[in-house]
């Protein structure tokens, strides 16, 4: 950390002239962007658009997952100053990342938001600009899958969870976040052929022929075999990565709508991650962080390295490493 930068660096948020480099403001201080970058609408130069989804309508039990962004975004100061250890790249100063900040929304009208999100993400797209979504349930990645299919086709879709997600459910009408991924590929949204789930770890009779590693599995073979199974099922196809906090194990991620025991450690999900480094992503989200059901912070902080992880992720595919 640059201390003598730290002594005249403040609100990097709206003081930062250029998309690049990195931020030495006092972490405990300032205004809150995802890794200080600059809240910025104008995405002309931009290369990654981080962007919050503040929603939860479709939990199972524990509410909050809207307060998800702020706490995550919170939490990514703790990286700021620093370039991420073991990645070989330092997102912060060779790509041009914004905080796109928070969709807009009219949280009284339900059945508008999921095409309130597709448009917000088809604008970010339409930019050549990858989004990075934070918060928000699960269901939000179906929208946001909408507008990344009507540009690259039916996706590869590469999914942590503890929950399958794909429990039947035709009505397309209904906003739940259990049943997206179902509608995602009996809409022609994902290839469940070239999809991967990790971490699964709860009863589901159909998951639509997308292949899984589960979480015991994961715990027999380790993060780097893991990691070289998903990328021989996802070849060189365009991928889209959710990964849903519940894959964690509630031991290092209780702040969650539904913790289920027997997840993936930290060190696990940072290692396999790692080990997808070439994968061709396109675009990412972590959600389902409830910061009120975890008061020391943890959560969010896994949260933030997820989403650090992601933008390391497409830093490897821009920078053509």
């Amino acid at each position: 950390m640059a201390l003598e930068d730290a002594k005249t660096q403040v609100d990097q948020a709206f003081t930062r002239e250029d998309l690049k480099g990195l931020s030495f403001e006092n972490t405990f201080g300032g205004a809150t962007s995802f890794l200080r970058r600059r809240y910025s609408k104008d995405l002309t130069h931009a290369d990654i658009a981080v962007t919050g989804i503040p929603f939860d309508q479709a939990v199972t039990n524990r509410p909050g997952t809207r307060l998800g962004p702020r706490a995550v975004r919170e939490a990514s100061a703790l990286q700021s100053p620093d370039a991420p250890y073991g990645w070989d790249i330092c997102p912060a100063s060779e790509l041009a990342i914004v905080d796109y900040g928070d969709l807009a929304f009219d949280y009284a009208n339900v059945p508008a938001f999921p095409d309130t999100l597709t448009d917000h993400i088809r604008g970010i797209l339409a930019t050549d600009t990858a989004s990075v979504a934070i918060g928000g349930d699960h269901y939000v990645s179906f929208p946001i899958l909408k507008a990344y299919a009507e540009k690259y086709g039916p996706i590869s879709l590469l999914h942590f969870d503890a929950h399958s997600d794909t429990w039947a459910d035709d009505d397309f009408s209904r906003v739940d976040h259990g049943t997206m991924f179902y509608k995602a590929v009996k809409s022609g949204i994902i290839d469940p052929a070239t999809s991967v789930q990790v971490g699964i770890r709860t009863t589901n009779e159909d998951n639509l022929g997308v292949p899984t590693i589960d979480a015991p599995t994961v715990h027999e073979i380790g993060p780097h075999e893991t990691a070289r199974r998903i990328r021989e099922v996802l070849g060189d196809r365009p991928v889209y990565l959710t990964f849903d906090i519940d894959c964690l194990d509630p031991a290092y991620a209780p702040g969650t709508g539904t913790p289920v025991w027997g997840g993936l450690t930290t060190a696990q999900a940072e290692a396999i991650l790692k080990g997808l480094r070439g994968i061709n992503i396109v675009g990412g989200d972590i959600v389902e962080v409830s910061p009120p059901f975890d008061t020391t912070g943890a959560t969010a902080i896994a949260g933030a390295h997820v989403a650090m992880s992601i933008i390391c992720l497409l830093g490897w595919r821009m920078t053509g490493r």
